[in-house]
């Protein structure tokens, strides 16, 4: 097998892993819209307790996209670098999917949150996507802990404590490392360098 058929596979198999975790995204956030609204439900109809699991389900979902989209992003950097040198081979610009999703979805090698650029003529209907789903997810913790607190208060002051800080140490944590891997751009260095290296 030579070069190019070498890179083709590749590419055949990077393309494959571009739309499973476009799939990935809009599947587990089904499945945690579908979790948090059989939870508001229970809440109101079972037991108040189901209030105070929405913001974990959220704070869970909103880590999962964000680990789907690395990888989308892992994909198509792989892409990217495999239609570079198929089209240095043969001497022209045929393969040109890369550049067209930097301009549709999201580009890559610009600094953003998960998939919305900040700056550039980058924001799309994906970063609106990912934007609102973000939205959702803040607005129904939000709602939840508000409509879970006096069950909360009602198990004690240790139980608040220790909600609260858990909940807090997770969306602090979960911010501290997007912010290093996605606005500092530590995930898509990584790629650069694998790349740069002869």
């Amino acid at each position: 097998m030579n070069q190019i058929d070498l890179a083709n596979d590749q590419l055949r198999r990077m393309r494959g892993m571009t739309g499973y975790y476009h799939g990935r995204f809009f599947s587990d956030m089904r499945a945690v819209a579908v979790g948090v609204l059989a939870l508001f439900v229970l809440g109101w109809s079972v037991a108040p307790e189901a209030f105070l699991l929405v913001p974990v389900v959220a704070i869970l979902g909103a880590n999962q996209a964000a680990f789907d989209s690395s990888y989308l992003i892992f994909a198509r950097h792989y892409a990217a670098e495999l239609e570079s040198f198929l089209n240095r081979s043969v001497g022209g610009r045929v393969l040109v999917a890369a550049e067209m999703e930097d301009a549709y979805l999201f580009p890559l090698n610009l600094t953003k949150i998960v998939t919305i650029p900040l700056g550039g003529p980058g924001f799309s209907w994906f970063a609106w996507m990912t934007s609102l789903y973000t939205l959702l997810g803040a607005l129904a913790a939000g709602a939840a802990l508000a409509l879970g607190w006096s069950t909360l208060t009602a198990a004690g002051g240790g139980w608040i404590v220790f909600y609260v800080g858990a909940l807090g140490g997770l969306v602090a944590t979960s911010l501290a490392i997007g912010w290093w891997w996605f606005l500092r751009g530590a995930g898509e260095r990584k790629l650069r360098g694998v790349f740069e290296t002869p």
